[in-house]
């Protein structure tokens, strides 16, 4: 289990240039070579179809079908975007959707609302954590059959359009209604910043997006203040997002003149990308956490900082997505997602991982690291000598597929039985969670985040968790593994950490004995003490 739950979608979201009059220019040139070619086979048949078929057809249904089969021949990361998916696959790189600004979950048929986002709509008019949508509009949506999609059309929806709710909040007997006028919502990339130690900082990132940047030093000023030596930046599960953000963000670290990464492509030059030196923790230790999820972006960054060596890569081999994609608009507002560079980290390295024309191959190839026990040991990857690059220093780095550490740290396979994936997975836990919280939400949130942990901890074990399982016919945990009890035990206290505070609290309990954040924790006081 890890805090940042996001697994493979990220990974769609590809490095991406911005959308502008180039990529307008760049498609408009592309049809006229296409024109220029008479290369219409594709059209031709498509109206061939739509005109002559006996039967009738939704041509554009078929079109739509048939367009991600065409692109899986080139390779897994040019894609064809229809208008309805695209929206929601830039929120996170845009960093912002709109909508009301909460989190929300459905425990008996109501929506209950977990966490309002700060800076949100529902924020500015004081909409708060545990209250109960009881009507939409003034048509009563509690008890009629909700569902997470009917929420989400329900209150999704352009930025300056209203929405009218009836809220039913603890302690007040009559609804609350709320004119809710919808807005750009920010989603922060930050999962967590916070001190573990006095002076080893740690922030989390769950993508490179527009914002990444500017969160980040927001919240490197705030550690700064705290008197951080080192920095932990977590890249696990980070599946990617801007070329650019990368980019800043190493700048932030290295010294005037450093090779970042350079791009090249079949009809485009070279470009390198070198650092300003104008950056704010170039006086920092540093540690990069990466593992199997790690990509593109992310990789960027953690090659960069591993061929100036800079810092240490800590973790497991990241993903190995190498190549730069570019948005293409089409007419209808539907979206061609093109490769068209590879990047290369400053030794050299094209990380991308190979592909063979089987998409099936490619998605699996996480599962055949674990196979072939790459997930629990350094040793069983072999790198031949054709895959080994030198660093301007003489450090040996490796490429052919993803970023391999400085220090490997294996998978925790211990809480891995059928039974534990079991609960975890049935969502019991977290309706445990909500229903102690809403029982104690008072007592806990008069507490700081650190008594309120040991006041959990008390309170909460496997037993209880089972009993209001069996309660609610959901699928109660039989085994007696002291590893996996635990862990149970502590994902379900931070829940309720999180439902009452944030989710840096979340991180900060969660992350307590994890062993990459040691690991790295360790080898950056070995840092201080050689100085």
């Amino acid at each position: 289990m890890n805090n940042k739950l996001s697994t493979l979608l990220p990974l769609l979201l590809a490095v991406t240039f911005s959308l502008g009059m180039l990529l307008q220019k760049r498609s408009t040139s592309t049809q006229k070579k296409l024109e220029a070619n008479n290369n219409f086979k594709l059209q031709e048949i498509i109206n061939l179809i739509s005109n002559e078929y006996v039967d009738s057809i939704n041509i554009d249904k078929i079109s739509d079908d048939i367009l991600p089969s065409l692109f899986e021949k080139l390779d897994p990361h040019s894609i064809y975007i229809s208008p309805e998916d695209y929206r929601d696959m830039t929120d996170p790189i845009r960093g912002s959707f709109e909508g009301i600004g909460i989190q929300f979950n459905i425990q008996n048929d109501t929506i209950i609302i977990v966490q309002v986002i700060q800076g949100g709509p529902s924020e500015k008019l004081n909409i708060l954590p545990g209250d109960r949508i009881i009507t939409v509009n003034d048509s009563i949506i509690a008890g009629n059959g909700i569902t997470n999609e009917k929420t989400i059309k329900l209150l999704k929806g352009p930025h300056g359009t209203h929405v009218k709710v009836g809220i039913k909040r603890s302690g007040i007997n009559d609804l609350i209604y709320f004119d809710i006028t919808r807005d750009y919502v920010p989603i922060s990339s930050i999962d967590a910043a916070y001190m573990i130690d006095e002076e080893t900082g740690y922030i989390a990132l769950n993508c490179f997006s527009q914002n990444t940047h500017k969160e980040f030093l927001n919240e490197m000023t705030k550690l700064r203040e705290k008197g951080i030596k080192n920095l932990i930046v977590d890249l696990r599960e980070n599946g990617g997002g801007l070329l650019y953000t990368a980019i800043d963000l190493a700048t932030e670290f290295l010294p005037y003149g450093d090779t970042i990464v350079f791009t090249k492509g079949r009809n485009t030059p070279t470009d390198y990308y070198t650092s300003e030196g104008s950056g704010t923790c170039q006086d920092l230790n540093l540690a990069v956490l990466i593992n199997e999820y790690s990509a593109s972006a992310s990789e960027i960054f953690a090659g960069a900082m591993q061929d100036n060596e800079r810092g240490i890569v800590v973790g497991r081999r990241s993903f190995g997505k190498g190549v730069v994609n570019e948005d293409f608009p089409l007419r209808d507002s539907s979206v061609v997602r093109l490769t068209t560079k590879k990047f290369y980290t400053p030794s050299g390295r094209c990380i991308q991982k190979p592909y063979n024309g089987n998409l099936k191959d490619y998605d699996k190839e996480l599962v055949d690291r674990y196979s072939h026990g790459e997930l629990n040991s350094a040793d069983s990857i072999d790198f031949p000598d054709s895959l080994k690059f030198t660093t301007r220093n003489g450090k040996i780095v490796y490429g052919g597929g993803g970023i391999m550490p400085d220090i490997f740290v294996a998978m925790d396979t211990t809480t891995y039985s059928p039974e534990f994936h079991k609960i975890t997975n049935s969502g019991i836990l977290y309706e445990y969670a909500f229903d102690f919280t809403e029982k104690f939400r008072h007592t806990i949130s008069s507490k700081s985040p650190q008594e309120a942990h040991k006041w959990i901890s008390e309170r909460i074990a496997l037993n209880d968790i089972n009993k209001f399982a069996e309660n609610h016919n959901k699928y109660i945990y039989k085994n007696n593994i002291p590893n996996e009890i635990s862990l149970i035990e502590k994902i379900t206290r931070c829940y309720v950490i999180r439902n009452i505070f944030d989710n840096n609290s979340f991180s900060e309990f969660y992350n307590i004995d994890d062993k990459t954040i040691l690991k790295a924790k360790e080898q950056l006081e070995k840092q201080n003490n050689t100085l």
